[in-house]
């Protein structure tokens, strides 16, 4: 969601003049960390990958979030800011995922224009920020300084478990910023102020988690534990799961969303997740269940509002969205939690033909739309955009 208030004005007059259609070529590299990411994952799960790299490996886990999610996240609100200058933070994050993938280029390199992409997108708050002093967009703002501190703690780490908790703040932050700026008016006013509570409570246990690893992951599973119930106590979601069509679609993907990041924050419980299976369901639960299940839920909005192509809901993205909640059945409940390594890979297998298959719908809604509607013809999201938040904003 872009909210009303930091939209350029251009996306909030209806009839305005459309923007360039380069836009989309923008996310292009995240589809490209898309890409990577689940070939990087069949080689993590043992199994025969299109692509076979040392490095790819290695660097899995940013690009789902820093490549993927992040350069999406980042397009969003270089969008919202209606400035050149924004669009540094998602050509930066592209560039370093394009960097990640070249074994020519060091990998230490690579890590420092990540980490370049996600100050330059924390930057990109301060101005958004003056714009509308508002507590929901400073959670937001907390959100991305913690996702460039785990990016910066990459540069001297030669893997991504140290900063596990630093990019499930960034995601679990924003995320729920978005929701509460959507159910503003049923939370309450003073909503985006307990929103902001529950984020300094997550960058707190991440501080007492440098110090002392175990205290600060049961500190950090407390703080989305609490988060996660007075979201669902709260969002609109929990009453529109009745309705039908696009509305029940979404709600349930939200819903879907608030039980995984719940299994992530009761896992954390137990401390710092030591063992491989703990860890693997801890980053599932949050990067695939609870993020892509939000992306899911809104792809039909945010994507429309940012890159200008209609993008209707139609009965078929219920198929990825179910596929995907099976998958991280298989894969947390009965391989990770029982042990289970057929039912692990299995589960990753079916996790990735579920977003594979959430783009290919995508992109047949998107493709059938443009062949009805004339070019010029301004879209839903032009004039109606702002009726839900994105999850991975």
């Amino acid at each position: 969601m872009i909210p009303a208030a930091v939209r350029p004005a251009s996306a909030r007059t209806p009839g305005a003049i459309r923007r360039p259609g380069w836009r989309p070529v923008w996310i292009l590299p995240a589809g490209l960390a898309l890409l990577a990411g689940l070939d990087a994952a069949l080689l993590l799960l043992g199994l025969p990958a299109p692509v076979s790299s040392a490095r790819l490996p290695q660097v899995h886990g940013a690009l789902m979030v820093f490549g993927f999610v992040g350069t999406l996240i980042a397009l969003e609100r270089a969008t919202a800011l209606g400035r050149w200058y924004g669009y540094l933070a998602p050509a930066l994050l592209g560039a370093g995922t394009i960097a990640l993938l070249v074994d020519a280029v060091p990998l230490v390199a690579a890590k420092a224009v990540v980490a370049a992409g996600m100050a330059a997108f924390t930057l990109v708050y301060l101005p958004l920020w003056r714009r509308q002093y508002d507590a929901p967009l400073l959670t937001q703002l907390l959100g991305a300084a913690l996702g460039c501190a785990g990016a910066v703690i990459w540069l001297g780490q030669g893997s991504m478990e140290r900063i596990l908790p630093w990019l499930v703040a960034f995601l679990v932050l924003t995320i729920a910023a978005e929701r509460v700026e959507l159910a503003r008016i049923t939370m309450g006013p003073g909503a985006g102020i307990r929103l902001l509570v529950h984020a300094w409570a997550v960058a707190l246990a991440l501080l007492v988690g440098v110090a002392l690893p175990d205290l600060g992951a049961i500190a950090l599973g407390v703080a989305l534990l609490s988060l996660v119930a007075w979201l669902v106590r709260h969002d609109v979601a929990r009453r529109t799961i009745r309705a039908t069509g696009a509305t029940r679609y979404m709600a349930a993907c939200i819903l879907c969303g608030y039980v995984w990041l719940a299994v992530a924050g009761v896992a954390l419980l137990f401390g710092w997740p030591h063992s491989a299976p703990t860890a693997d369901a801890i980053a599932h639960a949050v990067f695939l269940g609870y993020t892509i299940s939000m992306i899911m839920a809104h792809a039909t909005t945010i994507l429309p509002a940012v890159l200008h192509v209609r993008l209707p809901y139609t009965a078929a993205f219920w198929v990825p969205a179910a596929l995907l909640q099976l998958s991280l059945v298989v894969r947390i409940w009965l391989g990770d939690m029982l042990g289970m390594p057929v039912a692990w890979q299995v589960g990753g297998v079916l996790g990735e033909i579920a977003l594979l298959g959430f783009l290919g719908v995508a992109v047949t809604s998107a493709v059938r739309a443009a062949r009805r509607t004339a070019p010029a013809a301004p879209t839903p999201a032009d004039t109606e955009g702002d009726g839900h938040a994105d999850a991975a904003s």
